[in-house]
């Protein structure tokens, strides 16, 4: 996905879609914590002037991160817009909601920008749909297991149960 500015001017004021699927591997050796990335389908359209080239792209695919409780592998889906704008000139500046990019040489390489935005992607935390699988983290041990938040509401804490008791036999007590 690189471009000369020559050959970008050439569409200047033309139609010029975007529609290529790329492999972004290299994002794993900077994020340990994914294990795999899906060839990243890259759609959109490109706007050329002569001061800047602004791309309006959409990226999907899917990266494979380990569930934060269990580690076992989840598709975290990606399906992101963005708009990029390449300054040709330094006399000129992006609006708030585009990022501005200011061209160093000839060509334009949307490889970084595309590496960036899903690095910026990768969730804190993800958790995976299917609790029981046998390949995951153990879910209990000697004196612990995991409470899960609906559990957690439904359950009555043992200590508290003889108080549970008072309170129905109180509002017996008012019928």
């Amino acid at each position: 996905m690189k471009w000369t500015i020559s050959q970008l001017q050439k569409y200047r004021n033309k139609d010029f879609p975007v529609d290529e699927t790329v492999r972004v591997d290299e994002i794993k050796e900077v994020d340990p914590s994914i294990r795999d990335v899906s060839p990243m389908h890259i759609t959109g359209r490109v706007d050329i002037s002569a001061t800047k080239v602004t791309f309006h792209l959409r990226i999907e695919g899917y990266l494979i991160l380990p569930c934060s409780r269990t580690l076992v592998d989840v598709n975290f889906p990606v399906n992101v817009e963005t708009t990029e704008t390449f300054l040709l000139g330094t006399h000129e500046y992006g609006t708030e909601d585009e990022e501005v990019h200011q061209l160093k040489g000839d060509v334009i390489d949307l490889m970084p920008v595309i590496r960036e935005i899903l690095l910026l992607e990768v969730p804190m935390q993800v958790f995976c749909e299917d609790d029981g699988r046998k390949d995951g983290a153990p879910q209990s041990g000697k004196d612990w297991e995991v409470i899960r938040e609906q559990e957690k509401q439904q359950k009555v804490d043992p200590r508290l149960a003889g108080l549970a008791k008072f309170f129905e036999q109180n509002d017996s007590v008012d019928d």
